[in-house]
């Protein structure tokens, strides 16, 4: 007999941590329905959050919000935790819910950049989300994924050095350096 994993929705995520089933400092997140430890970052992975943090921060500026490691609602079966995600409006908006989509996101990758690449790809794809960045602190390049298909995942990939720059497609006046983005 095979055995079945159970599957768990958004609501039920939901109502595990708010009743506690979780530690306080136990990293999980849902993707598509499997709770997921999230390993622990190492000082690269943490500085590339702040790096990435940072400079989105002065290419957007105000109206928008600047999220690191916080929920991020994309579909009825995941909320991921991304490392930064740009969401529309003031930080004060989301004190009841977390958004539910986001402008751009952004993942610091190295021992997870096959997961980065695939499964979450994959969900962002299928939540619209219209860019999607990978820091590959591998290969120390950046990742771009556009053109978001539901069913397919991003139709588009560019792979970007360190000598080069990114002009996010919701800033279209913004550019920053793929430098500014690496540890």
């Amino acid at each position: 007999m095979a055995v079945q994993l159970k599957r768990w929705s958004r609501q039920e995520y939901d109502k595990m941590i708010d009743a506690g089933v979780f530690a306080e400092d136990e990293r999980v997140e849902l993707l598509e329905g499997e709770i997921v430890q999230v390993a622990a970052q190492h000082a690269g992975h943490a500085t590339g959050a702040q790096a990435a943090e940072e400079a989105l921060r002065l290419a957007y500026g105000t109206g928008f919000t600047i999220r690191t490691q916080l929920p991020l609602i994309v579909g009825p079966d995941s909320e991921p935790e991304p490392d930064v995600a740009v969401v529309r409006g003031h930080w004060r908006q989301f004190r009841t819910a977390h958004p539910s989509s986001a402008l751009l996101v952004v993942e610091i990758s190295d021992s997870s950049l096959d997961v980065d690449r695939h499964r979450r790809g994959r969900i962002y794809a299928r939540a619209g989300i219209p860019e999607y960045w990978i820091v590959n602190l591998i290969d120390r390049v950046v990742e771009v994924y556009r053109d978001p298909r539901p069913d397919a995942g991003y139709g588009t990939r560019l792979v970007l050095g360190a000598a080069l720059t990114i002009t996010p497609l919701t800033m279209p006046s913004a550019t920053i350096a793929v430098l500014d983005l690496l540890p």
